[in-house]
């Protein structure tokens, strides 16, 4: 009987622990559990990367020379690939019409400055004779007078156009405007030529001992590099060989479609060994923005519709919208409402909501 009673105890026993032991654990279920988020500090430094960008390279100057008269071509004197210096004789056309009309102005000239030379004679004489009283007449010396000032004026104008005709023979000359390398011919000697039709030009005249390197950089970007900075970049041609400029021109105008800003960078050719046209790689170590504040990669969220950070202050969070600059593997620059010292969340997400405040 004593053994049943003691029984019937363990069992009471065990079960009001196990009635406690649910109620403790219904509790437990029952309350609201607080997420745990890894937090990072916000830092006040400029975030330091190392940039590939595409780039090509450019004649510093380049023309496409086209006839300034109508004519026949008559010689040609460089071919695809000449190298000319500033005032070289390239080509010369012939235009007999233009020959024809240089000697008729030329004669027209001289003939006007004879009758200029005898009208100037005949007045300085009556201008003697009307010394005497009443050899001449006023009448008479001021009409030879209005006479030679006409063929003056007729002289000087039969000049001028003499002048232009020989500057119109001098266009059948074609030189160099500077020097460099014929990188393109379309004539050949007897071809006609024309003024008029300026689609196909005779020759291309490129200087390649001096190129420019031309390169779009980010307006993030481009606002840390000044002129004189120099850059690396490397070319297809050869692979692996480092080459250095410096910036030398900056456009001073944002492209509004990509957002970039054309720089030049003067590259010496002495050796010719790079030519127009050839691609680049820019190899451009941005040292970030001393302004700007620093947060892990993983903090930054981007969504459709905006890019923000969330800021962890006094157990709440906050939603903090950011632009952003350089970036690392591991770092990103942010701008906006942020403070240094200001704790974020890392691998942060869309899913993680505000705190009501």
């Amino acid at each position: 009987m004593k053994y049943y009673i003691i029984l019937i105890f363990s069992v009471l026993v065990f079960s009001s622990c196990s009635e406690n032991k649910a109620a403790d654990t219904n509790a437990v279920a029952n309350k609201p559990v607080t997420p745990q988020y890894q937090l990072a500090v916000v830092k006040k430094a400029g975030v330091t990367t190392i940039l590939k960008l595409p780039a090509q390279l450019a004649a510093y100057q380049e023309v496409s020379i086209f006839p300034k008269v109508n004519g026949y071509v008559k010689t040609v004197l460089v071919d695809i690939g000449s190298k000319v210096s500033k005032g070289t004789l390239l080509m010369v056309l012939e235009a007999p019409e233009l020959e024809q009309a240089s000697l008729e102005a030329k004669e027209k000239y001289e003939r006007a400055k004879a009758d200029y030379s005898i009208d100037q004679e005949h007045y300085q004489r009556l201008v003697e004779a009307s010394k005497t009283p009443g050899a001449i007449s006023p009448l008479d010396l001021s009409t030879i007078k209005a006479k030679m000032e006409a063929d003056n004026a007729l002289c000087s104008a039969e000049n001028a156009n003499w002048q232009m005709q020989q500057t119109m023979m001098g266009y059948l000359k074609v030189t160099a405007p500077f020097s460099g390398v014929i990188t393109e011919r379309n004539v050949h000697p007897g071809a006609l030529v024309s003024a008029e039709e300026k689609t196909i030009p005779m020759l291309e005249l490129k200087q390649v001992d001096l190129l420019r390197l031309q390169v779009d950089i980010p307006e993030g970007i481009a606002g840390t590099l000044n002129d004189k900075d120099s850059i690396a970049f490397y070319t297809s041609a050869f692979p692996g060989k480092k080459m250095i400029g410096v910036i030398s021109r900056k456009s001073d105008n944002i492209n509004e479609q990509y957002r970039s800003e054309r720089m030049e960078i003067d590259v010496v050719n002495k050796d010719g060994s790079l030519a127009p046209g050839m691609y680049a790689d820019i190899v451009l170590q941005s040292k970030g923005n001393n302004n700007g504040l620093s947060v892990p990669k993983s903090s930054v969220v981007t969504s459709t519709e905006r890019k923000y950070v969330l800021v962890m202050k006094k157990g709440k969070i906050t939603k903090i919208d950011v632009s952003t600059g350089n970036e690392t593997l591991d770092n990103i620059e942010v701008y906006g409402q942020l403070q240094s010292g200001d704790s974020v969340i890392t691998n942060a997400n869309d899913e993680i909501s505000e705190t009501a405040q």
